[in-house]
């Protein structure tokens, strides 16, 4: 029956997700999306990714609801091991994560956490719709999707990747390859905000929106040597140096939480030159498949693909809302 009903979501998270926003009439959301915020998490225009600040508090307090059992398959004490047993993606570790403790205009704090403690709430939330469980319990303890104290808030930095001329990278998830939004569309590269070495240089989002850039726009390895220095790494180079003379830019749009698995996307814009995004993803070095899914670039024209995972969409709402601003000429 679990291993059903986890098919079933996978088959239509579209589908589920537009039923779980239903269950928040009250809260706003993102640019007319199904992507949900709170006051605050939005800011009225694009602002420089430099102009974000992060803290760390290494202590926090534990959320309220951590790792729910009702509905588990026999001998599984937790939504994560039952996946990695019965239904396990192709990417699936328990790594190092962020956890978003607070926001602060545009001072966001984070402690520690692991991946798999937003698997084991967020999937959960999502399989008991999916089961239609009678009052939702899971969904129920949590309470307002844009309470970071309720549950563990792990981030996605969703980025939209977008050239002047108006060209963007869009990415189909594979379902069986991952643990989060498989079926949907979505914009690229997007990745868990998480350490990689531990240095605390490694809390400035464009850390993690680089090594994504290389995972999944030229299909390189997520595996780094324990010694890694990404400051030292060429292609964090070549990037920051382009971010430095302004042949890309990186925007912060705003936060939202998916309805559906409560995750929450920090929402980012890079635009580059056309002639800068040649020269890290052209001549055939932009993959057409990757670990994730299969990619592709399209025109931005203010619609959005569907069906399209909410943090995409939003991104995709915004840009076009800020296209001026972002110095991007739409087609």
């Amino acid at each position: 029956m679990w291993e059903r009903t986890r098919e079933r979501l996978n088959d239509d998270r579209h589908g589920f997700g537009l039923a779980a926003a239903e269950l928040y009439p009250d809260v706003p959301r993102v640019a007319d999306t199904t992507l949900l915020t709170r006051p605050g998490w939005v800011p009225d225009a694009p602002v420089p990714l430099a102009d974000v600040h992060t803290r760390w508090e290494p202590l926090p307090k534990p959320p309220a609801v951590t790792a729910p059992t009702a509905g588990l398959p026999e001998g599984f004490n937790s939504y994560a091991d039952a996946m990695a047993v019965l239904a396990r993606p192709r990417v699936f570790e328990d790594r190092s994560s962020y956890r978003l403790l607070a926001v602060d205009d545009l001072t966001l704090t984070f402690g520690p956490a692991h991946y798999f403690d937003a698997v084991n709430v967020g999937e959960a939330a999502a399989h008991e719709l999916a089961a239609a469980v009678p009052g939702l319990p899971v969904r129920t303890a949590i309470g307002d999707p844009t309470d970071l104290t309720r549950r563990p808030a792990l981030i996605a930095i969703t980025t939209l990747t977008v050239t002047t001329s108006g060209r963007y990278v869009l990415h189909w998830r594979d379902p069986a390859k991952v643990a989060h939004a498989g079926g949907l569309r979505h914009v690229m590269p997007v990745g868990v905000f998480q350490p990689l070495t531990g240095r605390a240089a490694e809390l400035d989002p464009w850390f993690t929106m680089v090594r994504e850039y290389s995972e999944e726009l030229l299909g390189a390895s997520e595996e780094y040597e324990d010694d890694f220095d990404q400051e030292a790494w060429p292609f964090h180079q070549r990037m920051t140096s382009a971010l430095d003379d302004g042949s890309l830019r990186a925007y912060y749009l705003g936060l939202g939480a998916d309805p559906l698995t409560l995750a929450v996307d920090l929402l980012t814009v890079v635009v580059f030159e056309d002639e800068a995004f040649d020269a890290l993803f052209g001549g055939g070095r932009l993959v057409r498949e990757n670990a994730e899914g299969h990619v592709r670039l399209t025109d931005l024209d203010g619609t959005v693909p569907e069906p399209m995972q909410p943090a995409g969409a939003a991104a995709l709402r915004l840009a076009w809302r800020h296209r001026r601003a972002l110095g991007i000429r739409a087609r």
